[in-house]
């Protein structure tokens, strides 16, 4: 099974402003060092000024200090180290910023940007020619996707589709449909109505971590949504759902591959309205919160719904999404996703800085590292692949895993709780509810 990583954004594994705050408390630890070291010298001159047999306390009190002028000199080495790396993710950061400020027209933003990108190369002109570096040399989005391709189909020369998949991706790196503003709201879209039908609530536990949300989302049964209530300690509720990808059920499915375009390209679907209807027979209200894990097309339903704002959304898991949204600083965003999945590779990277709360970070893996005719059968984007990318991170000591890890805790805190699972389809003009279209 191939590794994880663990990266604020496309682009930044790092922020720059941890780096900082990391400089800071280092140079404080050297300045500590060194006025422990002139104490000891005082200290020296004095006992060396008594007795001869105090020749081994001065000893002693020698070697302790060559210790110490030591780690001072490493911590000097250290900190210089730590204040580079911080000055060479700062840069990155920048040149992002203005980008998008550039795109936006919003000059001020970019004088702003200017203004510090020129201070930044009187103090660290190492950094910024090494940030130059980085950016031109930035990995391809798709490359392993890509090396996938061409090795799945070696052979058959000219006439191999699999050529046309670095061009495609190339066509969808252009649109930029992948990585949604914070302001982005849904378009109107089909007005298809839904109907949903519950199962009947039965007793359920939070999910411990990643892995077992994960198992909940909704797969190998008639269900798409799954929504679980609790009762915390405090007398309080809060929700948890969890939402299906893509199914192919006929015209009545409502998380078909059309409502997939219609939220690709920002316009509201029936596999959007059938998750806010069972949302709300499971008694989710607007203001309430909510805890959101979702697959492919259910992730991009979440990751709408968290934008749209109606609930107050705390926490988004997506495992192989399409997009990826600008949560802003209040939800605590995870995005998983897989290299050589083709449908995460939608998002072209998604946001190359970080996005949304404290804690929140983007996972990475080569599920399926074996090319071939199987890949048509697209493994790295199935659940099961995905479920087991989230027991890697459950098992992972990177510090990032904080965030998320607190939650499930808290979670863990309810004193009760009930799930119900919901199947949704489409409804015919005319057809009676529950009826389907055929």
């Amino acid at each position: 099974m191939t590794e994880i990583t663990i990266r604020s954004g496309a682009l930044v594994e790092v922020d720059s402003e941890s780096l900082h705050r990391l400089a800071t408390r280092l140079r404080a630890l050297v300045g500590d060092l060194d006025e422990t070291i002139a104490q000891m010298d005082a200290a020296v001159r004095l006992v060396a000024q008594g007795q001869p047999s105090t020749f081994a306390a001065v000893l002693d009190a020698t070697v302790l200090r060559a210790v110490l002028e030591r780690a001072r000199q490493e911590g000097d080495e250290i900190l210089d180290a730590v204040t580079s790396a911080a000055a060479l993710y700062e840069a990155v950061e920048l040149h992002i910023e203005r980008v998008a400020a550039l795109a936006a027209g919003d000059t001020a933003r970019v004088d702003l940007i200017d203004a510090r990108r020129s201070r930044l190369w009187l103090d660290e002109p190492t950094a910024m020619g090494a940030a130059d570096l980085v950016l031109e040399n930035r990995p391809p989005v798709h490359g392993e996707l890509s090396a996938q391709a061409l090795r799945a189909m070696q052979g058959l020369g000219p006439m191999n589709p699999w050529l046309a998949v670095p061009a495609a991706y190339g066509v969808v790196d252009a649109v930029g449909l992948g990585a949604i503003p914070r302001n982005s709201r849904l378009a109107p879209g089909s007005a298809v109505p839904v109907h949903v039908m519950p199962t009947v609530p039965a007793a359920a536990t939070s999910p411990s971590s990643l892995a077992d949300a994960a198992s909940r989302i909704p797969s190998g049964s008639a269900a798409q949504v799954r929504v679980e209530r609790y009762t915390m300690a405090d007398g309080t509720r809060q929700f948890a759902v969890y939402v299906a990808g893509t199914r192919s059920g006929g015209v009545s499915e409502p998380f078909d591959n059309r409502s997939n375009l219609e939220l690709y390209t920002g316009r509201r679907s029936a596999s959007y309205d059938s998750v806010t209807a069972a949302l709300d027979d499971a008694g989710v209200r607007d203001g309430d919160v909510v805890h959101a894990f979702g697959h492919s097309q259910g992730a991009v339903v979440l990751e709408r719904l968290a934008l749209e704002g109606d609930y107050d959304t705390r926490t988004l898991v997506s495992f192989g999404s399409p997009v990826q949204a600008d949560l802003g600083a209040d939800i605590l965003g995870v995005s998983v996703r897989h290299t050589d999945d083709p449908v995460s590779a939608l998002q072209s990277g998604g946001h190359v800085t970080g996005v949304g709360a404290p804690g929140s970070f983007v996972v990475e893996r080569l599920a399926d590292p074996a090319a071939g005719l199987h890949d048509l059968r697209l493994p790295a984007h199935g659940l099961t692949a995905y479920t087991e990318t989230a027991a890697l991170i459950d098992a992972s000591a990177d510090p990032r895993t904080t965030a998320i890890r607190d939650v499930f805790a808290s979670l863990g805190e309810a004193r009760w709780g009930e799930a119900a699972e919901y199947v949704a389809e489409r409804v015919s003009p005319g057809a009676p509810a529950g009826a389907g279209a055929g």
